[in-house]
C-alpha cells in the first residue's frame, strides 16, 4: 500500500487530501498510481487519474431520472422504506462539483461529486476574451487559481495554465460536460450576460443527453435560452432579499425551476411555487442540521458543497 497526500493553498482556502490505495478505477479503465509530473505535462486523462482516488464506491440508492414538473403534483414525492416510515424525497446536487471536497468548479470536483452519486452538478459559466466558455465564480481568478486578473480579459490558453488548485485548471464547458457525462444532471449558472446562446449551442454539439437546467440571476439572459432552445430547462435564482413579485420572471420564462437561499423560504412560498407546478431548489446548505430542516420543509433539490451529507 502507498500513501498519497496533496496540499495547497489557494486564496483563502487550503486543500488537503490523503487516501491510501494500491489500485483504482477511472472512466478509462484501471490505472496505477503515476509518479509526480509538471501540471503543464497533465493532459486530461492524467489529470483524472490523479483523483480517481476520489471515485470509491459508496452506497447509494438508484433514482429514477428527474420528471418534468406538472401541475399539483409537483413537489416532493415519497420513498417508502421498511418499518412503514415515509421520506421525503430531495435532488442532491453537489455546488460548484462537490467543493467541500475538491478545488470548486474543476474536474476533479466533479469527479468526486459523481462518486457520491448525486443527481445534478452546479458549476458556473463564464467567457474567456477569445469567447471560449469556462467554469469559474469570480469575475477574477485571484481567489481561486495562483494568479490575479480578470476572467473576461485573458485568452482560453492563458486560462489553461493557471493553477486552479492542487494541479487542477480551469477547465472548459465542453470538458465539464464531458466527464458529467450520462451519469449526473447538469445545472449551467450563466454569471454574465451574452453567454446564453453559446452554452445552448455547446450543449447540443456535445451532443449531452443528461438532465441539463440552464440557471441564472439575469433574467434577460435566461430570456436568451428560451428564444435559442425553446425546450430548455430554466431555474429563475433569487437572491437573499426576493423581489416584489418573486413568482412574476418564473411564470414569464415557463420556467420550471426556482432557487432560494435556503434561509429565505417559507412554507407559504414552497407551496405556491409546489401549486403552480414549479419545482424549488435550495442553496447552499452545508450544515446536517439546515439540510434535515429543507427536507422536512419539502423543497425538491438541495445545493451542498458537501452532497455525500444529503
Amino acid at each position: 500500500m502507498i500513501t498519497v497526500t496533496h496540499e495547497r493553498v489557494t486564496g483563502q482556502r487550503q486543500w488537503g487530501w490523503r487516501d491510501s490505495a494500491e489500485r483504482f478505477s477511472t472512466t478509462f479503465g484501471l490505472c496505477r498510481l503515476r509518479s509526480r509530473v509538471p501540471p503543464t505535462a497533465l493532459s486530461l486523462r492524467h489529470s483524472l487519474q490523479r483523483y480517481a482516488k476520489y471515485g470509491r464506491e459508496v452506497p447509494f440508492e438508484k433514482k429514477a431520472p428527474l420528471p418534468e414538473p406538472s401541475g399539483a403534483t409537483a413537489g416532493s414525492t415519497l420513498r417508502t422504506f421498511s418499518r412503514e416510515v415515509a421520506i421525503p424525497s430531495v435532488l442532491r446536487i453537489g455546488h460548484r462539483g462537490a467543493s467541500g471536497h475538491a478545488p470548486e468548479n474543476t474536474l476533479a470536483s466533479i469527479w468526486k461529486a459523481r462518486s457520491f452519486h448525486v443527481d445534478f452538478i452546479e458549476v458556473d459559466v463564464r467567457e474567456t476574451s477569445d469567447g471560449h466558455l469556462v467554469l469559474l465564480h469570480d469575475d477574477t481568478i485571484d481567489r481561486t487559481t495562483n494568479k490575479s486578473g480578470t476572467l473576461a480579459d485573458m485568452t482560453l490558453e492563458q486560462v489553461q495554465r493557471l493553477d486552479a488548485g492542487n494541479w487542477q485548471r480551469i477547465p472548459t464547458l465542453e470538458e465539464a460536460l464531458d466527464i458529467a457525462g450520462q451519469a449526473i444532471g447538469v445545472i449551467l449558472e450563466l454569471k454574465v450576460e451574452g453567454i446564453g446562446n453559446e452554452a445552448c449551442a455547446i450543449v447540443k454539439r456535445t451532443g449531452f443527453s443528461g438532465p441539463l437546467i440552464y440557471a441564472s440571476f439575469l433574467i434577460a439572459e435566461l430570456h436568451r435560452v428560451r428564444q435559442a432552445d425553446p425546450d430548455a430547462r430554466i431555474m429563475v435564482l433569487h437572491h437573499r432579499r426576493l423581489p416584489p413579485d418573486p413568482i412574476a420572471d418564473v411564470l414569464a420564462l415557463n420556467a420550471a425551476y426556482v432557487g432560494f437561499h435556503y434561509s429565505s423560504i417559507t412554507p407559504a412560498l414552497l407551496q405556491a411555487y409546489h401549486d403552480l407546478g414549479r419545482q424549488v431548489f435550495t442553496y447552499t446548505v452545508n450544515e446536517r442540521q439546515d439540510i434535515q430542516r429543507m427536507r422536512e420543509l419539502g423543497v425538491d433539490g438541495i445545493v451542498s458543497d458537501y452532497p455525500d451529507r444529503i
